[in-house]
């Protein structure tokens, strides 16, 4: 457990994982436009990182300008019911918090 909870807190690391589970296949400026606020540097940094691990596939196609798509690998889709769950809580926590601070609102008033 230890092991991948270190793998995906990395910073942006789950954030891209889910865009490219969610969107498919992308190349890194329509993924960098999806994760909204990462540095090029940092993107680049990740996507080393999950290639390493085995969790996405970068595909170099040699042409003018060269074409880098990154996809999921089977071992990073294996994360597909994780990220599903976690959506989901997501979700459900934010409307629940949003729900909290209008109660918390309509008491001060």
């Amino acid at each position: 457990m230890d092991y991948i909870l270190r793998m995906l807190m990395g910073p942006w690391t789950t954030y891209i994982v889910y865009n490219l589970r969610a969107y498919g296949p992308q190349r890194f400026g329509e993924l960098k436009r999806r994760v909204a606020g990462i540095s090029a540097k940092m993107l680049t940094e990740r996507l080393r990182t999950l290639e390493g691990a085995g969790l996405i596939k970068r595909d170099y196609e040699a042409t003018i300008p060269p074409k880098v798509t990154y996809s999921l690998t089977p071992r990073g889709h294996e994360l597909d019911e994780v990220l599903e769950k976690l959506g989901e809580v997501a979700v459900r926590w934010q409307t629940e918090d949003r729900a909290g601070n209008k109660k918390s609102e309509l008491k001060a008033a």
